[in-house]
């Protein structure tokens, strides 16, 4: 694999792991292990916790899709392995 096939995969990986982390942190962070912190603030008059084991981390993570496919798009513009 050449220097430009590494960066590109290194940059892949990256973007991967960044959006994963952001994914763990409002699933499982939010809606299970700060849950009992967040309970104290209401939303829709739901608990903060409840509603994003519920509800925001699916909003999270459609949000997430739309990102990923952004900085996908360019990334491979920049490395010019991108579909016409």
């Amino acid at each position: 694999m050449d220097d430009q096939g590494k960066a590109y995969w290194s940059a892949t990986l990256g973007l991967l792991g960044k959006i994963l982390a952001i994914w763990f942190v409002c699933s499982f962070g939010a809606g299970i292990l700060f849950a009992p912190a967040l309970n104290g603030i209401s939303l829709g008059g739901y608990p903060l916790g409840f509603w994003f084991a519920h509800q925001g981390s699916i909003y999270i993570f459609i949000a997430l899709i739309f990102y990923y496919a952004k900085a996908m798009g360019d990334l491979d513009r920049k490395f010019d392995v991108h579909e016409e």
